[in-house]
C-alpha cells in the first residue's frame, strides 16, 4: 500500500473523488429541500421560525418528515460508503470495476432519493444496490489487508 494511490494521477482515486463530490452535493441539497418543505407547509421545528412566517411548530408533517427521512438515509449510507470507498481505493482495484462501482452507487443513491420523495415502493432496489456494493468493497478491503 502506498500513499501514492491518493493523488490525481491515480484514475481510481479521481473517480472516487468525483463521485463522492456528487454524493456530497446531493446530501447537502437535502437541508435546503427540507427548509423548502417547511416553508411551503408553514410547519417548523422551532417557535421562532414559525412565528416569523405565521406558521406552527409540529413534528409530524408527512411532507417535511419524508424529506428528513430521505436526508437521514443519505447520512446513514453515504458516510459508510465514503469511508469504505476510500479504503477500497487503497486496494488497487481494477480501474474499470472501481469506476463502475462508484458510478452505480452515486446514481442509485440519487434515484433512491427521487423515489423516496415520490413515495415509490421501488426505492428498495435503489437502496439495496449501493448497500451490496458497499458490502462487496468492505469484503475486498478485509481480504486485501488481512
Amino acid at each position: 500500500m502506498s500513499l501514492d494511490l491518493i493523488n490525481y494521477n491515480n484514475a481510481v482515486f479521481r473517480d472516487y473523488a468525483f463521485w463522492m463530490a456528487i454524493l456530497v452535493i446531493k446530501t447537502l441539497a437535502m437541508g435546503p429541500l427540507t427548509g423548502r418543505q417547511r416553508h411551503k407547509s408553514k410547519i417548523f421545528a422551532n417557535a421562532e421560525d414559525a412565528k416569523r412566517v405565521g406558521g406552527s411548530v409540529k413534528f409530524d408533517n408527512d411532507d417535511v418528515e419524508r424529506v428528513r427521512r430521505a436526508h437521514r438515509n443519505d447520512l446513514e449510507n453515504i458516510l459508510p460508503f465514503a469511508i469504505i470507498g476510500f479504503l477500497y481505493v487503497l486496494t488497487q482495484p481494477s480501474e474499470v470495476l472501481a469506476n463502475l462501482l462508484f458510478k452505480i452507487t452515486a446514481i442509485s443513491r440519487i434515484v433512491h432519493t427521487v423515489l423516496y420523495l415520490r413515495s415509490s415502493p421501488s426505492r428498495g432496489i435503489a437502496f439495496m444496490v449501493p448497500l451490496a456494493i458497499s458490502l462487496y468493497m468492505a469484503i475486498a478491503v478485509l481480504c486485501y489487508f488481512y
